[in-house]
């Protein structure tokens, strides 16, 4: 009995979704680096939520909210995505250090306009990432991959064209 289980497990981890294991290991990692730029956007952006101050103080901390909310809201998804695949999502912050492609917050809070700035980059940031999967993802006609991508990069640039706005003179 213990033989056949352990051979039932086997066959229940074997992964036959149409994508080889190479391209599912590589857009795995693409995956992992896009769940790092997001978790360590969530966590900038909660800081600034929680620090900001200034003229701006209660529209910034509402709009941090909303930004911080919708990218906690986005990092379940991605991990999912990646253990659909068969890979092991990254959920740490030593693993996020090493996979992002941002900095991490400040120690010291910015002024106001900096938080803007700040994220302004770190969404343009992860709107790269997330855009240099998807051809990887289209060549291994990933659909649910390419389809996850294609939503967070209308997030990303249109949070970062809000945010720039209120950089205008």
């Amino acid at each position: 009995m213990a033989k056949e289980t352990k051979t039932a497990r086997k066959t229940a981890a074997a992964i036959n979704i149409g994508i080889s294991d190479k391209d599912r290991a590589a857009i795995a990692q693409g995956l992992s680096r896009l769940l790092a730029d997001t978790y360590t956007l969530y966590l900038t952006t909660h800081n600034f939520h929680w620090n900001v101050t200034g003229p701006m103080f209660n529209t910034l901390h509402t709009m941090f909210m909303g930004q911080y909310t919708e990218l906690w809201n986005a990092v379940d998804p991605i991990a999912e995505r990646i253990r659909s695949l068969g890979h092991v999502a990254p959920g740490s912050y030593a693993a996020f250090g090493e996979l992002s492609s941002l900095p991490d917050v400040p120690a010291q809070p910015p002024k106001a306009l900096e938080m803007v700035r700040i994220l302004v980059q770190g969404h343009e940031a992860v709107a790269r990432t997330a855009r240099e999967l998807f051809p990887l993802a289209d060549k291994a006609s990933d659909e649910p991959t390419a389809d996850l991508l294609t939503q967070r990069l209308t997030v990303h640039e249109q949070t970062a064209w809000m945010l720039r706005s209120l950089l205008e003179d």
